[in-house]
């Protein structure tokens, strides 16, 4: 039983959810607009509640995997809209520092040339300050993804721990080595 999968999605004022036929299912909100093409074998309702509710055909487990997944895509695309995702991103090792070029994300990561990086369409990036990067949009998946790729020019090595990571990651230290005695 997907217990995700059984939770009303509900939607806030100010957004407005349209299910159209083969479940293409569009949400408008103050931050944008996101379209989706979802499995047809899949049923979305709208309630008269401001809630949806997805319900899956049978139990085989095609359709209790689809179940959770589609619940929890239209539930981002809720949230996009009406909040947004972001995702912070630290630089740590010396001379490593980011700055804004119009929409150009120019990046010092100890390589003989800056790296610069096109914020794609729908995805903004800020910098607060030098070390510190703010990916945001209306896309939870895009914004996951071009914080990845940003993150992949220098992934955090573990023994002095510099790189770029994410806020709230731990990065596992390892102890240098150690002379002949």
């Amino acid at each position: 039983m997907s217990r995700i999968g059984l939770k009303p999605i509900t939607v806030p004022a100010g957004v407005e959810v349209t299910i159209a036929e083969g479940n293409l299912v569009t949400v408008k909100g103050a931050k944008g607009t996101l379209t989706e093409q979802f499995n047809e074998e899949m049923s979305i309702k709208k309630l008269e509640d401001n809630t949806i509710v997805v319900e899956r055909p049978t139990d085989n487990k095609k359709h209790k995997s689809l179940h959770g997944l589609t619940r929890t895509l239209i539930n981002n695309m809720v949230t996009g809209v009406s909040t947004g995702f972001e995702k912070k991103l630290i630089l740590k090792g010396v001379g490593y520092r980011a700055q804004k070029q119009g929409s150009k994300l120019v990046m010092n990561l100890g390589f003989s040339h800056p790296v610069e990086m096109e914020d794609p369409e729908g995805i903004t990036v800020e910098v607060p300050n030098q070390t510190e990067l703010v990916v945001k949009g209306v896309d939870k998946q895009l914004v996951g993804n071009y914080a990845a790729k940003i993150r992949a020019w220098r992934r955090p090595e573990p023994y002095k721990g510099k790189g770029i990571r994410y806020e709230n990651e731990v990065i596992r230290r390892k102890e240098g080595k150690t002379g002949k005695k």
